[in-house]
């Protein structure tokens, strides 16, 4: 089968699965879910880190963006709101403040087949107690240039397809400019302004995946970019998409006043 045909089958498995933040194992065309080549890390060193839960299951990160409000990948919501809870405040995955959630709104330009325009913000019943291990995330001013370093975090598995470890996990990787990340995306799918990329793109081996979707990429506490998609897991020559936030943050203050 060729890459192409490959991408194409991954899109429709993505457009099934998408809405829980999971995917299948022939999916190769992933909204991502794990954190790949990492280290374990502390809530308190990322206290702006969510546990998205659905039916009382992790499925996807999130991030704190002020004491009502939440910011997620558009491909990680799609049920109703009481279908959901946001876990707050711990370094293991089980053991979060959970809270209901009020309302979600995803960005109405949101394309599950192109992964485009992924973002989504959750308003929360009560309001986060900020403390060590819970603040806010701040909203970028700017996109970062290309080998600026950044944070990815998440709970997602630890290899494709493997199961998600308890403890928050942690890999810095560089910033990918978006021309270098549009050729190497030729053949799959477009990688467009709502996007920016991230990781080893020569070597590989360090990357986000199943279960790390809607989480953060940041730097100096300040919210870049929201694990989208990718072509497998941390392979040499496709580095991770993630949501371009500067570029949506209008939205995101249009909806939250943050």
């Amino acid at each position: 089968m060729s890459i192409i045909a490959v991408a194409l089958l991954a899109l429709v498995l993505a457009a099934t699965n998408c809405s829980a933040g999971s995917k299948s194992s022939l999916n190769l065309l992933w909204p991502s879910q794990r954190i790949v080549g990492g280290e374990k890390t502390d809530i308190e060193q990322h206290p702006f880190q969510l546990s998205l839960q659905r039916s009382g299951f992790h499925s996807c990160g999130a991030s704190i963006i002020s004491r009502k409000w939440v910011v997620t990948a558009g491909h990680c919501v799609g049920a109703p709101e009481s279908s959901y809870r946001i876990g707050s405040g711990s370094t293991s995955r089980f053991n979060g403040t959970l809270h209901k959630v009020a309302k979600i709104v995803r960005h109405p330009k949101y394309d599950s087949l192109a992964i485009d325009f992924d973002i989504a913000v959750i308003k929360i019943e009560d309001e986060f107690e900020y403390g060590p291990s819970v603040r806010p995330i701040k909203l970028p001013e700017r996109e970062l240039l290309a080998g600026e370093r950044v944070n990815i975090t998440g709970w997602g598995a630890t290899s494709q397809g493997g199961s998600l470890p308890d403890t928050l996990m942690r890999i810095q990787v560089p910033i990918i400019g978006r021309k270098r990340c549009v050729e190497a995306y030729k053949q799959v799918k477009p990688v467009t302004e709502r996007m920016i990329c991230a990781g080893q793109l020569k070597s590989g081996g360090k990357d986000s995946c199943q279960g790390d979707s809607g989480g953060p990429l940041s730097a100096n506490g300040t919210l870049y970019g929201i694990v989208s998609w990718g072509y497998g897991c941390a392979r040499p020559n496709y580095p991770g998409v993630y949501t371009n936030v500067v570029y949506l943050r209008s939205w995101i203050t249009g909806i939250t006043g943050v």
